[in-house]
């Protein structure tokens, strides 16, 4: 077994706790049902948002989701000049047997503008 990288993204209507939760278990969710990942094989998860959003952290939602075993950061991302504003951007550290052809990173909302090429 390996540890993959899988990457996922997410826009947020508003800097609101709810929100950003709402937005994060979402992003979460189908990152689990594209890959069907199991979280206990999950090692870490990297949340980071851009600086416009504040009003919670998006590991909280996870937790919220029962991920109390995994390791969680969150970190703010470089407030860059005509960036994607109101993102949540996820790295999932993932123990899997596929390979990294066969994952499926996600893109939800204006943050589909990232990865076209997913």
């Amino acid at each position: 077994m390996a540890v993959r990288g899988l990457r996922g993204a997410i826009t947020v209507s508003a800097n609101d706790g709810t929100a950003i939760r709402a937005a994060t278990r979402e992003l979460l969710a189908a990152l689990v049902d594209a890959n069907g990942i199991v979280p206990d094989d999950v090692a870490s998860v990297i949340f980071t948002v851009t600086p416009d959003l504040d009003a919670d952290y998006p590991a909280r939602a996870a937790r919220d989701m029962g991920w109390h075993d995994v390791a969680l950061l969150g970190a703010t991302e470089l407030a860059v000049p005509g960036g994607l504003p109101r993102c949540i951007r996820v790295l999932l550290h993932w123990n899997t047997t596929k390979s990294p052809h066969d994952l499926k990173h996600i893109y939800l909302g204006l943050a589909a503008q990232l990865r076209p090429d997913r």
